[in-house]
């Protein structure tokens, strides 16, 4: 197997600089991992909370790197032939009648059937194409939402980039694509798959990288805004809540109150759009009213 590591960053600071230009802001612990996961071609594990910046790692490298990215969505029931491959039945009895027609002999017919010809590639398949000159970015995401059986067909594409198909034989990628596995821990994965990869837990980031992401990814809100947001989503985390905002809501609810002209934070505003920033009922109930008072007190003395 051949690596391709020309366009590889060169050390974890230099992943660091380039994850940070494609707006990622990465701490110095996912900067490392990272790295190694590109230079030891290994798949990356990343497990923690959702709207913590999982997925868009994905989508960062595959645009850092210029390679294509190849997502593999996983929900429950998820199976072989919607992850890696199926035959083009269809296609195949179609091929059956016209060979019938035309007396072509049952062997050279079995043959023919079960080529690549009639096979249908879909995301692990594609990934691992050896007729790829780049490889892609792979995403698996959300792989706590697929059942657990379909982990164990994932061993062989985590571990040694292939996927055995009984009627055609192995197919193994020439340059092993990058791998990225997300979930959310709403079940354990089996260690079987995890040790095939490097892994990292991604955190809520603290005041002063969350501050650095909103600025990145909404330029034009106001510093004294978005350190006031920054500070209140900070608070709101300390809170016992069924569901934590993540970073994706610290943006969208940035977002919200710029299209609102909201130069500073009041009860007000944040009582009108705490729907964006929680999405459970029972979560806003336990936080509007004083609760919204309380916390927005605690930022304005901290800021002081």
């Amino acid at each position: 197997m051949t690596p391709i590591v020309s366009d590889i960053p060169a050390s974890i600071d230099d992943t660091a600089a380039q994850l940070l230009a494609h707006d990622y802001v990465a701490d110095r612990q996912l900067a490392t991992v990272v790295f190694l996961a590109l230079k030891l071609q290994r798949p990356l594990f990343l497990e923690g909370e959702p709207g913590t910046g999982k997925t868009e790692i994905a989508r960062t490298l595959a645009a850092m790197l210029g390679r294509e990215l190849i997502r593999l969505q996983c929900y429950e029931g998820l199976d072989l032939a919607s992850a890696a491959y199926e035959w083009n039945y269809g296609r195949q009895m179609m091929e059956i009648r016209l060979a019938e027609r035309e007396g072509v002999s049952r062997e050279a017919l079995g043959a023919e059937l079960f080529s690549e010809r009639f096979l249908n590639q879909r995301a692990l398949l594609q990934a691992i194409d050896p007729a790829r000159s780049v490889p892609p970015v792979l995403l698996i995401d959300e792989l706590d939402r697929a059942d657990e059986p379909f982990e164990a067909f994932l061993l062989e594409v985590l571990s040694e980039f292939q996927i055995t198909i009984p009627e055609l034989g192995t197919v193994k990628a020439k340059h092993p694509p990058i791998v990225i596995l997300t979930s959310n821990r709403t079940r354990e994965i089996h260690d079987a798959v995890k040790r095939r990869c490097l892994y990292h837990w991604v955190d809520f980031p603290d005041a002063a990288r969350e501050l650095q992401i909103l600025q990145r990814r909404v330029p034009g809100a106001g510093e004294a805004l978005a350190r006031q947001i920054v500070a209140f989503v900070q608070r709101l985390r300390e809170i016992e809540l069924y569901k934590l905002p993540g970073i994706a809501e610290t943006i969208e609810w940035t977002r919200a109150l710029m299209q609102l002209d909201t130069v500073v934070l009041d009860p007000a505003v944040i009582q009108h759009t705490l729907g964006v920033l929680l999405k459970y009922q029972d979560d806003i109930v336990k936080v509007q009213g004083s609760e919204i008072g309380r916390i927005l007190d605690q930022v304005r003395t901290a800021a002081r």
